[in-house]
C-alpha cells in the first residue's frame, strides 16, 4: 500500500521560513517524479513545485520562484518542499503527490497523494 505522509506545516510569521518534509512508503520511490500542491479555502487546487526521480526540478509555480526550493533525497524516500519569505498568501493545505510519469504536467498525471499539512502564514 502506497503512502505519502506529509510534515512540517505549521504557522509561521511573513517573512518566516518552514520545510515541508514527505515521506513515501510502498512504492520504488527513486522511479516516480514528486510534486508538492497546495489548495487554499474556496480555492482550487494548484501546483506548487515538481521534482524529476533523478533530482532535476520540473518547474516552480511563478508565485514561489525564488522563494521555495523542492528537493529529494532517494536514500530516505523523502521529499521536502523549503519555504522561505512566507506570505501571508502562501497559506494553505499542502498536499505532495508521486507521478509514474517522467514529467507529468498537471495534477491528473499524479498517481498518488497525501493527506496534506496545513501551513498558515500570519501578517
Amino acid at each position: 500500500q502506497v503512502q505519502l505522509v506529509e510534515s512540517g506545516g505549521g504557522l509561521v510569521q511573513a517573512g518566516g521560513s518552514l520545510r515541508l518534509s514527505c515521506a513515501a512508503s510502498g512504492l520504488t520511490f527513486g522511479s516516480y517524479a514528486m510534486g508538492w500542491f497546495r489548495q487554499a479555502p474556496g480555492k482550487e487546487r494548484e501546483f506548487v513545485a515538481a521534482i524529476h526521480w533523478s533530482g532535476v526540478n520540473i518547474g516552480y509555480l511563478d508565485s514561489v520562484k525564488g522563494r521555495f526550493t523542492i528537493s529529494r533525497d532517494n536514500a530516505k524516500n523523502t521529499v521536502y518542499l523549503q519555504m522561505n519569505s512566507l506570505k501571508p498568501e502562501d497559506t494553505a493545505v499542502y498536499y505532495c503527490a508521486a507521478s509514474s510519469r517522467i514529467t507529468p504536467r498537471g495534477q491528473y498525471d499524479y498517481n498518488y497523494w497525501g493527506q496534506g499539512t496545513q501551513v498558515t502564514v500570519s501578517s
